[in-house]
């Protein structure tokens, strides 16, 4: 099984780790310490060595961070995670706050006293990051003092080893551009702006850039390390060389000259003496890569990611790969959904569900020939009151039993050499409720809205992202979280810099895969959300129009649960897009299945 059900989360362990901890900031003379859910890559998986926070906390989100003072300690984590950090955190210990709406900056602006020093790790925030936080606590007359060692790793006794999972080279048959074509192009990048070197540390970046894939971090694809590149010169790669086998190590050392990642400093610090003009991505490199190059004498300019953009901008390549592993998904995922309509409500558990889901995309990629690699993370299947928190994860001590009545929601994915899958589906579990039926329709009216949308070359994803909710806000409705992410391809599933959000600032160009995944959730009661993946491609022209446009694909081929939609909320064009779909579903899924899932998916996919 790729997917463990033993919660990580021991708050009972924070009280004597939290004195630790305090005994060595008070040795280091420290009022207050900052702990991000970070590593030095700035990724949203990181290995267990870096899981500093959930060590100390005992929460296991995604995203979060906390502030550690003498005799206070505040847990700040945003709205997919507050009921998760209540229950996974000891309140006698830990306060929780909003990441969002007031983040450990401002927070410390308006808690901390005249005087006080708080420490942060510079491995672990960004230029960024940073800034923000001097500027914050200047405010209060405060300071940000950066440290020389992480506190939380002096006293973590059995934290694990760095990871050093293999590397395997990614195929050009899958990723489509050479990798030297690639560098060369990003060297190029580095000469038209005038910037002699540049650092690449996010691991996807280094990833696509040297058409390699590993294994360091749970279910995404990638190798920890860092890329120096140069306007005029040979990369320098800084990977572990304990994870390249003969085949890559030959692939990379034709590519770049190899360095152990402790070196990464070292080199960095012999360019910024000679002068360098080096280009950090403020939102992406750690701090301590420009305390590095400004105490050597170079200069640091802002420099977004150069690789970022043409990572997210598919090729044909890729994007014929994604669209084999899309079919393949949906042919697993409707024999999973046929299955899960011929169980019995009471004898199924989250647990059983994520078993089965799993072992039938095993199944299916091995029947055609293309095995699943890995889950692309960990299922998020929750039953009645787990399915309101969009981010919950089953254990063995939540796992809840199905009941008539209740909705089921599974979100999931796969990786495949060919492509990242990501779906969600909410099923009914008997018969639903008025309130369910309606409140489904209007999420997928949301993710209707966007399946249709065609929009002006230069659009961003914060433009669009009220077109999913506009049917909810209707009837006073809304959900917490953005409305699609970027996705990789056989790479991470949350993919930048691209996403439909309130905060999607990129322009959307074509090639790119996003999710569309509106949603609803009622505390206690149930959560409703609809996902497919989607990629931006030109529009056909229309009649009259005088501006490019852009519109999207649907890659996602698995049916949509017809007992919770209520037509009579459907427009004449939202019901023809949902005929079409289960049409175009029911055409290339069916050939695929065994029989009796095909005379299911008949069924499944009728006209409404």
């Amino acid at each position: 099984m790729f997917q463990s059900f033993k919660t990580t989360s021991d708050p009972s362990q924070a009280k004597p780790r939290l004195a630790r901890l305090r005994a060595l900031m008070a040795e280091e003379g420290l009022d207050a310490l900052l702990v991000p859910r970070a590593d030095q890559h700035q990724g949203e998986y990181v290995a267990p060595c870096s899981e500093r926070l959930a060590w100390i906390t005992g929460f296991t989100g995604s995203a979060g961070a906390a502030v550690i003072l003498k005799d206070r300690a505040v847990l700040f984590v945003d709205g997919r995670y507050t009921v998760q950090a209540g229950e996974q955190t000891d309140p006698a210990l830990f306060e929780v706050d909003s990441l969002v709406d007031n983040p450990p900056r401002e927070w410390m602006k308006s808690n901390l006293s005249t005087g006080a020093k708080v420490g942060f790790d510079p491995w672990l925030h960004t230029v960024g990051e940073v800034r923000a936080l001097q500027k914050a606590l200047a405010k209060a007359g405060a300071s940000a003092v950066p440290l020389k060692r992480n506190l939380i790793d002096a006293v973590w006794e059995d934290r694990p080893d760095e990871p050093v999972g293999p590397v395997i080279v990614h195929p050009l048959k899958y990723a489509g551009v050479a990798a030297e074509e690639k560098l060369a192009t990003l060297a190029g990048k580095l000469k038209a702006e005038g910037v002699d070197h540049t650092v690449l540390t996010d691991p996807a970046s280094l990833a696509w850039a040297f058409n390699i894939r590993g294994s360091d971090v749970p279910h995404t694809p990638l190798a920890l390390g860092f890329v120096i590149l140069s306007a005029s010169a040979k990369p320098k790669l800084f990977l572990d060389e304990r994870k390249l086998d003969q085949e890559a190590k030959a692939h990379l050392t034709s590519l770049a000259e190899l360095y152990a990642p402790s070196a990464l400093t070292t080199e960095l610090a012999a360019l910024a003496k000679a002068g360098a003009k080096v280009g950090l991505d403020e939102n992406l490199a750690a701090d301590l890569l420009r305390e590095v190059v400004e105490e050597n004498g170079g200069t640091v300019v802002h420099f977004a990611d150069p690789a970022a953009l043409p990572r997210a901008m598919k090729n044909e390549t890729e994007l014929a790969g994604t669209r084999k592993a899309h079919v393949r998904d949906g042919a697993a995922i409707t024999e999973f959904l046929a299955w899960l309509d011929a169980q019995d409500a009471g004898s199924l558990t989250e647990i059983k569900v994520v078993e089965q889901l799993e072992a039938i995309r095993v199944k299916v990629g091995e029947a055609m020939q293309m095995p699943l690699k890995d889950i692309s993370f960990g299922t998020i299947c929750g039953e009645g009151p787990n399915a309101a928190l969009p981010h919950y994860r089953v254990t063995e001590q939540s796992n809840r039993k199905s009941a008539p009545g209740e909705l089921l929601l599974v979100d999931s994915g796969g990786q495949f050499f060919d492509g990242t899958t990501d779906i969600t589906r909410t099923v009914a579990v008997g018969q639903p409720t008025e309130e369910m039926r309606k409140r489904f329709t209007l999420v997928l009216k949301g993710m209707i809205a966007i399946s249709l949308l065609r929009f002006p070359e230069g659009t961003r994803g914060a433009d669009i992202d009220a077109f999913a909710r506009n049917a909810l806000w209707r009837h006073g409705l809304d959900y917490n979280h953005g409305t699609g992410h970027g996705v990789g391809s056989y790479l991470s599933v949350h993919e930048g810099p691209q996403r439909i959000a309130k905060t999607g600032v990129t322009k959307l160009a074509p090639g790119m895969i996003l999710s569309n995944e509106p949603g609803y959730y009622k505390p206690g009661h149930y959560g409703i959300r609809i996902e497919n993946l989607i990629i931006v491609s030109p529009a056909e022209p229309v009649e009259g129009g005088d501006i490019p446009m852009h519109s999207f694909e649907t890659l996602t081929l698995a049916p949509i649960d017809r007992r919770l939609i209520e037509p009579a909320l459907l427009t004449e064009e939202e019901r023809a897009w949902l005929n079409a779909y289960h049409r175009r579903v029911y055409q290339e899924i069916s050939p695929l299945v065994a029989p009796e899932t095909a005379k299911w998916l008949e069924q499944a996919t009728a006209v409404i």
